[in-house]
C-alpha cells in the first residue's frame, strides 16, 4: 500500500528519505527547498526566484503521483527569516488561485544548505 514516489525533475534527497511516500490515496511530499534538478545548483538569486523553483519542484513531484496543487491538502512553509512572508507568500499565490489547502508558515533557525525557503505539502486524490 505505501508507494515511493521520485520525479527525475525534481532534485534528489540529500538525506535518508523519499521524495514523496504514497499511502493509499494520500500523498505525502518532503519539504522542497531551491535545488535545480537539471544543473544540481541553487535557483536563489532572489527570495522569489527561491520560491519559485521550491513550488517547481513540489510540482514535478505531485505530477510523478499523477496530481498537481488542485490535490494539494495542506502545506507547511519554513523560513529562515519571517521577513521574507509577504515575498514567499505572493510566488505561493499564484499556485492556487482557488480553493487553496491549508497552511501554516513558521520561521526557523536554520534549513538544509542554509536556504531561505523550505515548503512541504500533503495531497490527496
Amino acid at each position: 500500500m505505501k508507494k515511493i514516489i521520485e520525479s527525475k525533475e525534481a532534485p534528489a534527497p540529500i538525506g535518508p528519505y523519499s521524495q514523496a511516500v504514497m499511502y493509499g490515496d494520500v500523498l505525502y511530499v518532503s519539504g522542497q527547498i531551491a535545488i535545480n534538478a537539471a544543473t544540481g545548483e541553487m535557483d536563489n538569486a532572489s527570495i522569489a526566484a527561491e520560491t519559485e523553483r521550491v513550488m517547481h519542484n513540489l510540482e514535478a513531484v505531485l505530477k510523478e503521483a499523477g496530481m498537481d496543487f488542485n490535490n494539494v491538502l495542506k502545506c507547511s512553509i519554513f523560513l529562515s527569516d519571517m521577513g521574507d512572508f509577504s515575498s514567499v507568500n505572493e510566488v505561493y499565490a499564484k499556485y492556487f488561485t482557488s480553493n487553496p489547502p491549508a497552511r501554516e508558515t513558521v520561521a526557523v533557525r536554520t534549513l538544509p544548505k542554509n536556504v531561505n525557503v523550505e515548503i512541504s505539502c500533503i495531497a490527496g486524490r
